[in-house]
């Protein structure tokens, strides 16, 4: 059926999607007694209507055993983590032994950089696309700091060229190879937040490692949107959150891949006595003795709420899988984009859409300038119940999910756009 910009459309591909199911697990903000159109996704994801239900559980179970509950809860705490490994294992592309759920994106981050970042002589540079999320700038320069070097020459950006917004695979690859003797990491976004950009992370990797550096990648942005393959593709190290596309709370704990021909390593690491071998942390003795695979990189006891919140959503993409959940990510932002088009063609094509059209370097979300309105529109559509996000100087950034997100829902902001820019 041909795609056109009408409320009859959008409710008979609501009517047809086979995942129309999972909206009703998800609650709202209201707006004027009815659902607000939510596409921030990409920044906050809804919270599922189990996720009482988890949650409670513990607290009863922390009321009635106190810290007994460690061992006698109905998810006993102290292997709580576990019952999260098969499940985002599953949802990342990975071998159980190379995932743990534990802390938070940037604090894996900086875990993960003592074992993976470790420059020496004439290699101690980071190559790390521009526009990189501010954290992992942060990050990044706090880095090289640390060892002493000098973010200007230590870090090398690959920017989008003149006229551009996204980046060119070959100039990474360039830039890769030119660097290379110099090179001790790769770290890239795997989806740039700003453009929404999806990258080649398995042609990346493989470049990377082809010049003896390793390669790592911040998924926060990508995991939950995309299809990911990490052991396949064969990368050293990967980190995400969970708040965004994973739907498990603001600030939620996050998640941390490892390949497995790390698992046995003797990388370097900061230990803490959860990644301590299982069968003796209780005896308290000293002599760190990692875990094999990336449970050997926890360092504190699980944080249980949040991940009560976490395996909530985990069970809901695990009953809808993430192929599907692609499939309906093409058709849901597919139309997001038709419609977009057709409303800047009857205004002065004044909608720019930066993000990639070529469905191997997107997900779900469609970042558009809106030449001549600015913040304004971004303000208008905030006021009429859409909630997107903005983005300086000029990028409004739609993330239309396809857990809990409809094509009525399109539709809708759809006029509510064409409102706004009358």
């Amino acid at each position: 059926m041909k795609p056109n910009n009408s409320i009859s459309y959008a409710r008979k591909q609501d009517e047809i999607d086979p995942l129309k199911k999972f909206r009703e697990q998800f609650y709202f903000p209201q707006f004027q007694g009815e659902n607000v159109v939510y596409f921030t996704g990409n920044s906050l994801g809804l919270q599922p209507k189990t996720t009482r239900e988890y949650i409670d559980q513990e607290l009863k179970d922390w009321a009635t055993y106190g810290v007994e509950g460690h061992f006698h809860a109905k998810n006993p705490w102290v292997s709580y983590h576990e019952l999260l490994t098969e499940k985002t294992a599953k949802l990342v592309g990975a071998k159980q032994i190379e995932v743990v759920v534990m802390n938070q994106l940037t604090a894996n981050l900086h875990f993960l950089f003592v074992s993976f970042y470790r420059p020496r002589g004439l290699r101690y540079k980071i190559l790390m696309e521009a526009k990189a999320f501010p954290s992992d700038q942060y990050a990044v320069e706090s880095q090289v700091q640390f060892h002493g070097y000098d973010p200007e020459d230590a870090i090398i950006e690959i920017a989008p060229r003149t006229g551009e917004h996204t980046i060119r695979i070959e100039d990474i690859l360039a830039q890769i190879e030119k660097h290379g003797n110099e090179l001790a990491l790769v770290f890239i976004g795997g989806l740039n937040y700003f453009s929404g950009q999806v990258f080649d992370m398995e042609t990346i990797t493989k470049a990377a490692h082809n010049v003896g550096a390793y390669a790592g990648f911040d998924l926060a942005h990508a995991a939950g949107n995309i299809k990911l393959e990490l052991h396949k593709w064969n990368i050293d190290f990967a980190c995400w959150c969970s708040y965004k596309y994973l739907n498990s709370g603001p600030g939620s704990v996050g998640g941390t891949f490892i390949h497995e021909k790390h698992a046995n390593s003797n990388l370097p690491r900061f230990a803490g006595w959860w990644g301590h071998d299982k069968a003796n942390r209780f005896k308290m003795e000293k002599g760190f003795v990692p875990i094999a695979g990336a449970e050997g990189w926890q360092l504190s006891n699980a944080p249980v709420f949040s991940m009560a919140a976490h395996r909530a959503a985990l069970a809901i993409f695990d009953e809808a899988g993430m192929d599907a959940l692609n499939e309906k990510t093409k058709k849901l932002s597919g139309y997001l984009e038709f419609v977009i088009d057709e409303i800047s063609a009857v205004n002065k094509n004044c909608l720019e859409i930066i993000t990639p059209r070529d469905w191997e370097q997107r997900g779900c979300q469609l970042s558009v300038i809106a030449h001549g309105y600015g913040r304004n529109l971004f303000d208008q559509l905030t006021k009429n119940g859409v909630m997107s996000d903005w983005r300086e100087p000029n990028v409004i950034r739609l993330a239309p999910v396809p857990l809990y997100n409809s094509f009525e829902d399109i539709w809708k902001f759809g006029q509510k756009l064409n409102e706004a820019l009358k």
